[in-house]
């Protein structure tokens, strides 16, 4: 199973990204999916989740500007930011809770970081 992150880069304050991440694999069944982010020297949080009958949760810090989405029939999970803000700047990790073929549990399953650079 692999995930693979795409869509960051630099932007201006008040810019919009759109970052999007693809699963692909033996995979039975996908749960959760979602992003978190990690700044230089801080920990990596949660960003938005999005369950698999399509509940969506965000953190405060980017309510009302980040959207969550997923397309179940091509295994993806997208990322649109809209009034990025240069505190949103960051490596962005997409992940996924997947049950694949062969195995008895889900796992948590995690993307490279996709860079997002927001300038003032």
């Amino acid at each position: 199973v692999q995930l693979q992150a795409s869509g960051g880069g630099l932007v201006q304050a008040g810019g919009s990204l759109r970052l999007s991440c693809g699963v692909s694999g033996r995979i039975f069944s996908i749960n959760a999916m979602g992003w978190y982010r990690q700044a230089p020297g801080k920990q990596r949080e949660l960003v938005a989740s999005i369950s698999s009958g399509g509940s969506t949760n965000y953190a405060d810090f980017v309510k009302g500007r980040f959207t969550i989405s997923r397309d179940h029939g091509k295994n993806t999970v997208d990322l649109q930011m809209d009034s990025l803000k240069p505190e949103d700047t960051a490596a962005y990790y997409c992940y996924s809770r997947i049950l694949a073929y062969g195995s008895i549990r889900y796992d948590d399953y995690w993307g490279q970081g996709t860079l997002v650079t927001v300038s003032s």
